[in-house]
């Protein structure tokens, strides 16, 4: 039943992705203008009005009427540039009581050092430096993988890991993740539960990348069921193009703190247990992980998301059959 409301939920973005708030442009530096765009549905009842959330927050912090065309949100709401907060914020477009489209996120623009490993071989992050330089903005995504085994939509976390979303979501608008393997897969071994589906490896060996690498970030998001999160080396900023999805809280919470974690399902519970019951052989390393046939990833991308709070839950394991008497 989960899987069919989140289908139901995600169809339904479809119809208001022409109708909400859209930036000019991705970046505004600091003290500047920041012009978007207010597109109203026509037959909406009520004044229109933007919303401003801290991540997390169910309230708004901030709102201000508007009306259909162009906007200065720099004019509309001054705290954003004198308090120059360092906390990621949504703009959600409402009219009447009701919220209109995919928010935009406002990612404040701040430097951080790149983690180091301490003495235990754990990543140790640094406090982030200097003041805000600006806003990266753009209108919220949720990123749909077409695998052979079904499909998966996963709700991005940018309140957790920023750069490793906004990553992601390059990765695919260029058609990165087109017709790749998932070359690892650990499922439930020895009494332990699942694991993990790795890919994101062109070349399916699990050595290949996008021809960069990027900061690991202080994600808090626990690794479990269903979430993405970010595969590397043992160099903490080795991060790039491969990724897992973890198939259990037991098998992957001592990633906590180590590794990114930065989205979670929204539906396709049914195709991560696939994915966790692939038939594996042993691997050089001495863990069955290697599967006999593996999965693809086929394509992916990006569609937009929800209204701010709203949208499916992140996906339950799907119960197992019951056993027969």
């Amino acid at each position: 039943m989960r899987s069919v409301s989140a289908l139901v939920a995600l169809c339904a973005l479809c119809s208001v992705s022409s109708a909400q708030l859209t930036p000019d442009r991705i970046y505004y530096g600091v003290d500047r203008a920041m012009p978007m765009m207010v597109s109203v549905p026509s037959g909406t009842v009520g004044d229109a009005r933007i919303d401003i959330f801290p991540a997390g927050v169910k309230e708004p912090a901030m709102t201000a009427p508007v009306t259909a065309g162009g906007v200065n949100l720099a004019a509309l709401f001054p705290d954003i540039w004198q308090k120059k907060s360092a906390v990621l914020m949504y703009a959600q477009l409402v009219v009447g009581d009701k919220k209109i489209g995919a928010p935009v996120v406002l990612q404040p623009l701040t430097d951080a050092m790149p983690a180091q490993l301490d003495q235990t071989g754990r990543p140790r992050f640094a406090p982030k430096r200097g003041a805000v330089s600006g806003l990266r903005a753009y209108v919220e995504k949720y990123a749909v993988m077409e695998t052979s085994l079904g499909n998966i939509t996963f709700r991005y976390r940018p309140d957790q890991a920023p750069n490793t979303c906004w990553n992601s979501m390059q990765l695919i608008s260029g058609g990165f993740y087109t017709d790749m393997i998932f070359h690892r897969i650990i499922g439930a071994q020895g009494g332990r539960e699942g694991f993990m589906a790795q890919g994101g490896d062109p070349t399916g060996t699990g050595a290949g990348g996008p021809g960069y690498c990027i900061d690991l970030e202080d994600s808090k998001l626990p690794h479990d069921f269903g979430v993405l999160s970010m595969a590397r080396s043992g160099d903490p900023n080795s991060n790039g193009s491969q990724f897992f999805v973890c198939f259990s809280r037991s098998g992957t919470s001592f990633l906590d703190g180590s590794y990114c974690a930065f989205a979670q399902a929204v539906s396709g519970a049914e195709t991560i247990k696939a994915l966790e019951n692939v038939e594996t052989v042993q691997s050089p390393g001495g863990e069955s992980s290697k599967p006999v046939n593996p999965p693809k990833l086929i394509s992916a991308k990006l569609i937009d998301a929800a209204p701010y709070g709203e949208g499916p839950a992140p996906v339950s394991p799907p119960a197992s059959p019951a056993s027969p008497r």
